[in-house]
Order: C-alpha cells, then structure tokens, then sequence
C-alpha cells in the first residue's frame, strides 16, 4: 500500500466507498489521517465499519467544518451536470477536493528512494480508446524486458493499493477523464494520449469540457516525457503546446495510418509496419503484421503508443518487438479466443459504441459479425461505412429485430441470443473467415456487463470445440 504524506493528525473525508474510496481510506489512515467516510449504499457502509472506520452521513449540516479536505470516488460529479451536494458544500466552505489520483503523486517518492540506483518510474494513460490496451502492453513490455512493473487504476489495482516501488521499478496507469479532471497533482515521468473522440459529454459539458479534463494530465505538472496521438485535431494541437520546436524530444508523436513527417522523434504504424524516427533518421522497425494479439489499425495506434512510452524510458527495440510478440491481449478486446477448422473466434465484447466496433470491422477481412445489445444514443447509421467486409451480421439483444432494421446492405440473421448467434455463424463459415463479436451496443438487456457477454461467447465457442 502507498501511506498518504503529509495527513498525520488530519481529518479527512472520503465519498463514496467503492474500491478506490476505500483503499483510498486505508491509505489515508496508514498515512496517520483519521478518515470520516460515507457512500449511500448500506453495503459500502458496513464494509468501512467493518475495517474500523467512523462512517457518517456527510450531507448533514456541520458535517465538513474542520476538514482538512474531501476526497472523492470518480463517479460522484464534481462540477458538470452539477456537483453532489457534498462536494458542494465542500467547495462552499474552501475544503480542498481531490481524489486517490492526486493522493497517489504526492505520496509515491519516498525517502527510501536515496538508496536505489534507478528511481523509479511512473507511466499514466489516457485518451478515449485503447487506453486499457496500451497500459496493459506498456506493462508486458516492461515485464518483459526484466523490469519490475505494476498496473493500475482505471485497470488493475487502486493505484494507493500498489506496493512500494522496487529500485528502477515501473507503475503505469491508466487514467479517465474522471480521474485526470479532480485530481490536484500529476505528475508521471511520461504520459500518453492516445486519442479523441466524444464520450462522456455530460460529466464534462461537452467535448471541449472532456478534452479539457485529459489535457490536465500533461498541465498539472507535466510529464518529462509526452507521447501524443495526432491522428485528430486535439492531439496535434496539444502536442504543438508542449513542444518548443521541431526538434524538441520531449513530445513523441505517433500515428496509425500515416507517416508523420519533422525532423522530431515520432512513432507511426503504415501498412502493418511500425517505424521509429529520430533526428531525420529512421531508428528501428517493427513488422506487426503476425502479431496475433494486436489485430487492426486501432490496435497498431495502441503498438505505437506503448513502443514510444518504453522508449522514453530506455528499453531497447528489440526487446519491445519480443514483447508484441507474446502479448496476449486483453480479454473482451480484440481477443482470439480460438481458430477452428481455419475460422478465427474473436472477442471484441468491450466495442459497446459504434467507433470502437468500427474499428473492429476494419480490423478483419470476411468477417461473420455478431452484433446487437442495448442500443446506444445515435444508433448505428455512423457504422454501415465499415461493413465493407461483413459476410453476414447475426443479430443478438431483445431488441434484435430493430437493429437488424438498421444494418441497410447488410445480410443478416435475427438470433437474438448468443447461442444460436455462434451456432448460426460457425455452421455457415468457411475458412479464411473471422467470427467477430463486436456488438455496437450496451450489453444490459441481457447481461450484467460486457464482461459477461464476452464470456457468454467464448463458451459457446468451447462447445463447438466439443461438439467437433
């Protein structure tokens, strides 16, 4: 666990009790604070009393004088649409708001760090797509090259759960909007932004508000080293603010799909190929066309990203190209979960908006496309450009009739449920065809989570491994 500094004797409120609030109150009390916690769920509230805490109502009056500050969970609105109450009346009062985030980068360096050789490192992620992929590649590299490493935040651990660095160790985090816009310091050694597209619009005011809270990441301090996706307008733009020049190392540039031209340090993806240049001068290649675990130019945008962000931290082409190579993915995202009779089984699960299953689509040729769920705000109109290559779509979700309405041009199949999706689709696939789940749409007429469907599919892929 990562002790809180500078709290001793303090009285500190914690909001919300879920996983980063009530590691974020065993932090604080190991860093001698006394937390006063609160979450409107009876649940969160006995597992703190449980663990000894006082838990008291923090909306009544009188409640927050003498605090010496409030710490809040991600999900609990800070400003837009409108603050909680609680954090109102905290700002109200001049009580400082943070959250675990900004806990976490006051607290890592220690005194002890006078003793490693290496200090140690830490690597934050953020964007709208692809940030758990990067972070967990970023991870595996580092694991891999034989540096101690660890993951967190938006993914993994509580970043306060973490344990204390080792010498030359590496925590790389993977950081929301919500958790880039509260937190009062940020300070990685390197940072990444992947890339930009509309999400979150209400807890942020907008898309100006949403770029806005990513932006902190590299203002709240800033990064030693930025490593900037420009494949939209936001990213060129915020990689022209940090930079002093042309040649100014501190800002990496990456692309998928095109080649970046400058004489400054950049990292594309083109034609399955990724490419380092330096100084005018190309540094290394890396051929990712047979790298199983990272199909697709969205995937090669996330290659890109982790191989500037180990860069910047010294490790060695070589060893990052080995890395890609025995990345397995992440679960629900892109995911090859089996190859039968030369048909490949992919779960994309997590492409729940029509941006991330477009980029799915794009990622394979002939495809057998499982899509369907809780229709998202805008419907699916945006996605029949990248249904070039869809053979058929089997249709799954309670309300499969209407979304098959939408696929024009498409030939499809209503199956509703995802048993008689994979049955359907692997009784009419022929080799050389991929088997995609990527449903454009909420999971929650069916399932729980997105989780939970993609595992609902790899299951009913397993019973076709049994059944041949």
């Amino acid at each position: 666990m990562i002790a809180v500094q500078g709290v001793t004797g303090a009285s500190i409120a914690v909001l919300g009790l879920g996983r980063s609030g009530l590691i974020a109150a065993r932090a604080l009390r190991a860093g001698g604070a006394d937390p006063i916690c609160w979450d409107d769920n009876p649940a969160a509230r006995e597992a703190a009393l449980s663990e000894g805490f006082t838990v008291t109502d923090l909306s009544r009056a009188g409640t927050l004088d003498g605090l010496s500050a409030l710490i809040v969970s991600p999900g609990i609105p800070h400003l837009y649409p409108t603050p909680n109450p609680v954090v109102a009346a905290a700002l109200d009062l001049g009580i400082p708001v943070d959250n675990d985030i900004g806990l976490f980068f006051r607290s890592f360096a220690t005194s002890k760090w006078d003793e490693f050789d290496v200090q140690p490192k830490v690597v934050t992620v953020t964007g709208s797509n692809g940030k758990s992929t990067t972070s967990a590649l970023i991870h595996h590299i580092f694991e891999t090259a034989g540096r101690p490493a660890q993951l967190a935040g938006n993914i993994g651990r509580g970043v306060l759960d973490l344990d204390e660095p080792e010498d030359g160790g590496v925590v790389v985090l993977e950081l929301s909007s919500y958790q880039t816009d509260l937190a009062r310091a940020l300070t990685p050694d390197v940072a990444v932004f992947t890339n930009l597209s509309p999400d979150h619009l209400d807890r942020h005011a907008g898309l100006g508000g949403y770029f806005a809270a990513k932006r902190r990441l590299f203002a709240e301090g800033g990064p030693d080293r930025a490593v900037i996706g420009v494949d939209e307008v936001e990213g060129q733009y915020l990689a022209n603010q940090l930079s002093e020049g042309p040649v100014d190392d501190r800002v990496i540039r990456i692309s998928s799909g095109r080649k970046l031209m400058g004489p400054g340090w950049v990292v594309y993806a083109r034609k399955g190929f990724l490419t380092e240049w330096r100084k005018g001068k190309q540094v290394a290649s890396v051929d990712l066309r047979a790298v199983t675990g990272l199909p697709g130019a969205h995937n090669h945008q996330n290659a890109c990203a982790a191989y500037a962000a180990a860069r910047a931290l010294g490790v060695a082409p070589r060893l990052i190209e080995a890395a890609f190579h025995s990345f397995a993915g992440l679960p629900h995202r892109s995911q090859t979960i089996a190859e039968i009779d030369g048909v490949r089984y992919v779960n994309d699960s997590k492409a729940t908006n029509v941006d991330a299953a477009a980029k799915a689509l794009a990622a394979f040729d002939k495809v057998r496309w499982i899509c369907g769920g809780l229709e998202k705000e805008g419907g699916v109109d945006a996605l029949l450009p990248a249904t070039g290559g869809v053979i058929k779509a089997y249709v799954i979700g309670r309300e499969a009739v209407n979304f098959a309405l939408h696929l024009r041009g498409v030939d499809t199949e209503v199956c509703t449920d995802m048993a008689t999706a994979v049955a359907r689709a692997a009784a009419e696939a022929e080799p050389g065809d991929t088997v995609l789940l990527a449903p454009a749409a909420a999971s929650f007429d069916q399932y729980d989570s997105f989780e939970r469907r993609g595992e609902d599919f790899a299951a009913q892929v397993a019973l076709l491994t049994g059944e041949r």
